[in-house]
């Protein structure tokens, strides 16, 4: 059941978006996701900090629509540090993670580094470093 709870909040967190206010100083996050499982819906994204992740807020959010695919998200403007992304394939386009009535989720959802874990997302295994230059990842759901 904690599982459950700690999953809910990752999406919950996922589709509210806080403005970033930052210069246009930052790098470039890119993100791609080659082997959604179908075309319907979008896939949703988070950038979070330590401090954010499955707590609160994220410091950007994007969704992409989904062609042959294929995802692309691009974050602009992130200051130097250390973050992780969160993302989930909204299939059904109802913007919230759907769950089964064992609390396992229905949709699929994936983290920076695409650790392999059997309980909710964890920072750590999911964080990278954000310096002078843009970043590119590929993520796995």
């Amino acid at each position: 059941m904690k599982n459950v709870l700690l999953i809910a909040v990752f999406i919950a967190g996922l589709f509210t978006s806080n403005a970033q206010t930052t210069s246009e100083e930052g790098v470039t996050i890119t993100v791609t996701i080659d082997k959604v499982k179908s075309n319907k819906g979008k896939v949703l994204f988070a950038l979070h900090t330590e401090e954010t992740f499955m707590k609160t807020k994220p410091i950007q959010s994007a969704a992409s629509e989904i062609e042959g695919n294929k995802v692309k998200v691009t974050f602009k403007n992130v200051p130097k540090g250390t973050y992780a992304i969160t993302c989930v394939h909204d299939e059904n386009d109802n913007g919230q993670m759907d769950f089964e009535d064992s609390g396992m989720p229905k949709e699929d959802y994936g983290i920076s580094n695409n650790p392999m874990s059997y309980g909710p997302p964890q920072f750590d295994p999911a964080k990278f470093e954000v310096k002078d230059t843009d970043v590119t990842l590929k993520i796995v759901l």
